[in-house]
């Protein structure tokens, strides 16, 4: 069906005085409602349903498992070389971090802070509840990877520690 056809349609559903007119065929939903008989301007409802593949396709080119080569023929980092040597703390759950215990205090940690397993790092608000958010290493504050106030993932970085 092209915009023509539904315009035409349109245009004889406003003449015609019905309320509400539902269209369903094999690729495509339409549903015509005007406010009333005498109403000229109709609210047009278009759905468009375009079917999917079963399953997920994944190019021939790419095996799984494989990264992808970038220009100079090394493979696609990560993180850099230097981000190895350090601990990443991820978040336990979905939520809210934030980075003091009150807008009015000052924060848990900061770059250069040294940590000792059971210090708090951070809280997570999730479904109105705050969760402390422990460390289980020791050493120092290299990097805070996420912004006071920011939503967060369930296994997201937060914090790269310098265990030495």
């Amino acid at each position: 069906m092209d915009i023509k056809e539904i315009q035409s349609l349109i245009k004889f559903v406003a003449k015609s005085g019905a309320s509400e007119v539902k269209l369903e065929m094999e690729d495509i939903k339409i549903t015509i409602r005007t406010g009333s008989a005498g109403y000229t301007n109709p609210e047009t409802t278009i759905v468009q349903q375009i079917p999917m593949p079963q399953s997920p396709q994944v190019p021939m080119g790419t095996p799984h498992g494989v990264p992808p080569v970038q220009e100079g023929g090394a493979p696609a980092a990560t993180g850099s070389v230097e981000d190895s040597k350090y601990i990443t703390i991820k978040s336990p759950i979905i939520g809210t971090f934030y980075r003091k215990p009150a807008p009015d205090k000052p924060a848990f940690v900061e770059v250069g802070s040294t940590i000792a397993p059971g210090d708090v790092l951070c809280v997570i608000e999730a479904m109105k509840l705050f969760n402390d958010i422990e460390s289980e290493v020791s050493g120092k504050i290299v990097k805070i990877l996420v912004d006071d106030s920011s939503p967060v993932e369930f296994d997201q970085p937060l914090f790269l520690v310098d265990p030495s």
